[in-house]
């Protein structure tokens, strides 16, 4: 059994690290790693040929030379079927969604589009963060990936699901024109916006003037929510 890890440099990232050498062996999974979003995809994976290939949290659209490297090719999304693509917790928040979910699903060389095997639902709440549903969502996605790995070690097949993807993926484009900010925009959409794409350390919301891009730091009186 030969299995190949595509994923990043979180702690939910090492412990499906480690729970894939405790079941194939170390010798007999290869994992590459990166936090760096939009990276290419490396040089040396395109080698790489075996049985199953995982994708968890991965930065890398895989491409479809390595995925018939492979006979299965599996994907773990941090969101629902309603939210495919990039900027998922993001889009959820913006249009004040009452439920998320993180999705495994077949992987094909359109992004977010593979046969859904399954998905976990769970609430959003109103005092939801990016980064409280973020940390949520990726905790219910480790669950998803042990049940499973639970089926692929017994042996039972990867059964697609009745749930379909629901819109096409969200791309780095859609999620930089959500961070913009204009000054004709009603105060509701401007806290909506706000909301949806604050996260400590990152870049936010920004009011673009000419060629001079101004990000938000704060409220006058307070920092903003």
């Amino acid at each position: 059994m030969k299995v190949l890890l595509l994923t990043k440099e979180y702690h939910w990232c090492n412990e499906v690290k480690e729970f894939l050498f405790q079941a194939f062996g170390k010798e007999n999974v290869k994992v590459y790693s990166s936090s760096e979003k939009y990276r290419k995809f490396p040089i040396e994976a395109r080698e790489e040929r075996g049985n199953l290939l995982i994708s968890f949290l991965s930065p890398w659209i895989v491409p479809k030379e390595v995925l018939e490297n492979f006979t299965c090719s599996i994907n773990f999304h941090p969101g629902p079927p309603e939210y495919p693509g990039t900027g998922c917790y993001n889009f959820a928040l913006y249009e004040e969604a009452e439920v998320y979910g993180v999705t495994c699903h077949h992987i094909t060389p359109e992004v977010d589009a593979g046969p859904i095997i399954k998905v976990i639902r769970f609430p959003i709440y109103k005092f939801d963060t990016v980064k409280t549903l973020r940390d949520r969502s990726l905790s219910y996605l480790l669950v998803l990936f042990y049940e499973i790995l639970d089926l692929f070690l017994a042996g039972k097949p990867l059964s697609t699901s009745d749930e379909k993807w629901k819109r096409k993926a969200y791309t780095r484009k859609d999620l930089e024109e959500l961070c913009q900010i204009k000054p004709e925009m009603p105060l509701d959409e401007i806290k909506r916006r706000i909301k949806a794409v604050t996260y400590p350390g990152m870049p936010g919301a920004f009011v673009q003037l000419a060629e001079y891009i101004f990000e938000l730091k704060g409220k006058k009186g307070s920092i903003y929510e």
